[in-house]
């Protein structure tokens, strides 16, 4: 493809060379370039792709793609040269133009929350493919399409990733896509060159804030709010006391979803149901743009949470064309790895997996399971290292209030020691009055959790969720939560 025709949807300065020349591909990493390649000089936290210019020309760049203007000193003549505002916005444009523009090819759901993205990006794709509708997904336990799943680092990947995964979404079929898009992606042009047909607000709260991510929350909102000036149709929270805020530059059709009956999906009567093995929920809900008479749902997820999430997935769903009695079968299906996840090894106590792993969450989570509980709520959790203490200190407020014991293990320590995270969690726990003990070694820790769970308990591991991996000192080990449950399981057969 002709550089000329990758850069046709942004503006950009020809310094040098030929507009015209032949580009085999796009790349960012200067390590990974090929004969032929375009480079786009990409800005990080950690480094400046400007410095990797010469490599990238060694290596046999074709053109490169920079912000910065000097860089382009003593390049080689044959070397196309062009210069443009936003290196990230440009490498989000040529990527769409490079795979054909695959997201028009498709219907696009774009979802956007602190908490829920992931839980409702999989409800969608459950309801749509029990629909007929082959759909895959882009989100933080990976890419989807069909029986085929990719890892990936973020959330929302590279522009590149996700214009590359798109278009093999469409070549394998897939009518639909739905896709978690994170503050994060938003604010560095990831989602730039996609214009969705539906974008999901599910709610805001204190987090990803800090070195790396956001300055503060404004900006945090302000980055959510602007899926909402590149989406046809917006589907909202109606009871989230910042959805004005999140709206207010919309230029998009709004639908509502929620408990103020002004919504136009309402909902109502919400009671938590448990069985053997299943902690969800039951509700009811009307669809005002087409029906005047509710309906009762089931899901098998627990908390109010839960409710919304469904309702969001059920608002867009219902608007696409999928029946009433295909969503309903479809919520009773639902199971969404790491989140409030029940592994059933027990008759006497459950034990619930999820990646709770801020105040917020975990007291959505623990408050939640109470309402579940006949005996004792027993949180073993951790907290990443190399972020930051009032995160901790919160996390440790939530539990010790909210649990009846915490056991505090390792979750993710980077460069710092355990002892040095909990410590800070230590804080927050003592703060609620609660009471805890310190098993450094994961494994260890769920072991001791299960080993004295009795009837009518709930054991909660948080944190981890989907990831399998413990990263330490730059590492990442293989580690699974689900593993290091089962194995407890199986050591207790012993005893």
């Amino acid at each position: 493809m002709k550089l000329k025709e990758l850069c046709r949807d942004f503006a950009y300065d020809l310094m040098q060379g030929d507009i015209n020349a032949e580009i085999n591909d796009i790349c960012c990493n200067s390590g990974e370039i090929s004969e032929g390649d375009v480079f786009i000089c990409i800005m990080g936290t950690n480094y400046d792709g400007h410095d990797y210019i010469k490599e990238a020309a060694a290596r046999g760049a074709a053109a490169v793609l920079l912000e910065k203007e000097g860089y382009a000193a003593d390049l080689a003549d044959k070397l196309t040269v062009i210069k443009t505002d936003s290196c990230r916005y440009a490498m989000a444009m040529m990527s769409a133009a490079y795979f054909g523009y695959p997201a028009r090819r498709m219907t696009t759901i774009g979802i956007t929350g602190t908490k829920g993205k992931t839980t409702t990006a999989h409800i969608i794709r459950k309801i749509l493919e029990s629909d007929g509708r082959k759909t895959g997904l882009i989100g933080t336990t990976g890419v989807m399409i069909g029986d085929i799943e990719y890892p990936q680092i973020n959330t929302t990947p590279e522009s590149y990733e996700i214009h590359r995964a798109m278009a093999e979404m469409a070549e394998k079929g897939c009518s639909c896509v739905v896709m978690e898009v994170s503050s994060q992606g938003i604010k560095l042009d990831r989602t730039a060159g996609i214009f969705f047909d539906y974008g999901i607000y599910l709610n805001i709260s204190q987090d990803h804030i800090g070195p790396g991510e956001h300055k503060d929350f404004a900006e945090y909102l302000e980055c959510k709010s602007r899926l909402f000036t590149q989406c046809r149709t917006g589907i909202v929270n109606i009871d989230d006391r910042n959805v004005g805020n999140i709206m207010a530059a919309a230029d998009c059709r709004t639908v509502t979803f929620g408990t103020d009956r002004k919504a136009e999906l309402h909902f109502t009567e919400t009671e938590p149901f448990r069985t053997a093995d299943i902690l969800g929920m039951k509700f009811k809900a009307l669809w005002k743009l087409h029906k005047h008479v509710y309906h009762e749902y089931a899901i098998n997820s627990p908390g109010e949470f839960s409710v919304y999430d469904a309702a969001a997935a059920m608002a867009v769903c219902l608007h696409i064309g999928v029946s009433e009695n295909i969503i309903g079968s479809a919520l009773k299906e639902i199971h969404v790895k790491g989140r409030t996840e029940l592994i059933n090894i027990s008759e006497d106590f459950y034990v619930i997996i999820d990646f709770a792993h801020n105040k917020v969450s975990m007291e959505n989570v623990l408050t939640t399971l109470r309402r579940y509980l006949d005996g004792r709520l027993i949180c073993i959790f951790g907290a990443g290292g190399d972020r930051s203490e009032e995160r901790r200190y919160g996390m440790g407020e939530a539990a010790g209030k909210l649990a009846d014991l915490c056991i505090l293990t390792e979750d993710n320590p980077r460069s710092e020691k355990v002892s040095d995270i909990n410590s800070d969690i230590i804080t927050g726990i003592r703060s609620s009055g609660g009471r805890y003990i310190e098993i450094d070694d994961r494994k260890e820790a769920i072991l001791f959790g299960i080993n004295i769970a009795g009837k009518g308990d709930i054991v909660a591991v948080l944190g981890k969720g989907h990831e399998t991996y413990i990263e330490r000192n730059g590492i990442k080990e293989y580690y699974s939560d689900h593993e290091s449950v089962r194995q407890a399981a199986e050591a207790l057969k012993t005893l």
